[in-house]
């Protein structure tokens, strides 16, 4: 860190009483954090889907319901001091319920086309990310300690999982139709998405690119691929039918309810792990 963004951080921490410092709200980034972060975003799809599908509610009451939960639970989330992992991922987990559902509207409601809708949740992201580090100089997770900064971070948060629901599905859709079948469109993307995350983590650990870059790639590519792992497990074997009526090869049938009852009850035990443990309590600034 070099002397003119220690600077930078001074005035920031100084702030004014609008901006009074908390204890760091966001957790340290472990292995842990990203597995429990690819178990929320295949909840997300699965539980909308869920929703949506099989309980009968619809994109559009899936949305309401799942939207005033998260507004509740970002209340809570806004109201602490400090980071509590039950909270944080319960945010996590309704975020990605509802950017699941948000993109499913506009393009399966609304006919926006995939492609369009990935383009403009790119420029969303840019233009929260600039607006972010005009007002506070960073875009660092390490030093959410502000209602500003952490109002900046569950705003990106909630354009990632948009952006990885439109950008998974556009990719899906175009190698979906080159294939013939989902399955092998959920592989191919899965096996894509995955290589994305595994270069930028190579890129931070190994050749030391910057961190705050390589985490908001990561975190991006993580939405698409926990979408394809619900999707692989919970959908259905035949659930494509090529131009000449025959059925394609879809997911395993396992089901939405089964899929999301199962990585609910890890992400659970993940918190409760964490809770007793702390492994994942960042340092306070």
């Amino acid at each position: 860190m070099d002397a003119q963004h220690l600077r930078v951080e001074a005035r920031a921490r100084a702030g004014s009483g609008a901006a009074r410092r908390l204890l760091n709200k966001v957790p340290e980034v472990t292995l842990l954090f990203w597995v429990i972060k690819i178990l929320c975003t295949t909840v997300g799809e699965t539980v909308s889907d869920f929703l949506n599908a099989d309980v009968g509610l619809g994109l559009a009451t899936t949305g309401l319901v799942m939207g005033g939960a998260l507004l509740l639970a970002l209340a809570a989330q806004l109201a602490l001091r400090k980071y509590v992992p039950w909270v944080y991922w319960l945010v996590v987990v309704l975020i990605s319920i509802v950017g699941t559902v948000i993109t499913d509207e506009l393009h399966d409601v609304l006919g926006i086309d995939l492609g369009v809708l990935t383009g403009v949740f790119a420029v969303v992201l840019a233009a929260i990310f600039g607006l972010w580090f005009a007002v506070e100089r960073t875009l660092s997770i390490r030093t959410i300690h502000t209602r500003r900064r952490e109002g900046f971070y569950w705003a990106t948060i909630l354009a990632t999982f948009a952006l990885g629901t439109a950008a998974g599905d556009f990719l899906l859709e175009t190698l979906q139709d080159g294939l013939g079948d989902q399955r092998g469109g959920l592989l191919l993307s899965g096996a894509l998405f995955a290589v994305v995350i595994a270069l930028a983590a190579t890129a931070h650990l190994a050749l030391k690119v910057n961190p705050i870059l390589t985490f908001w790639i990561a975190y991006v590519f993580t939405r698409p691929l926990g979408a394809n792992i619900g999707d692989l497990l919970g959908g259905d074997p035949a659930s494509v039918v090529d131009d000449a009526g025959n059925p394609g090869v879809g997911g395993l049938g396992l089901g939405a309810p089964l899929v999301s009852a199962v990585f609910l009850a890890a992400i659970l035990a993940s918190i409760v792990y964490l809770t007793v443990t702390k492994k994942d309590a960042a340092p306070d600034p």
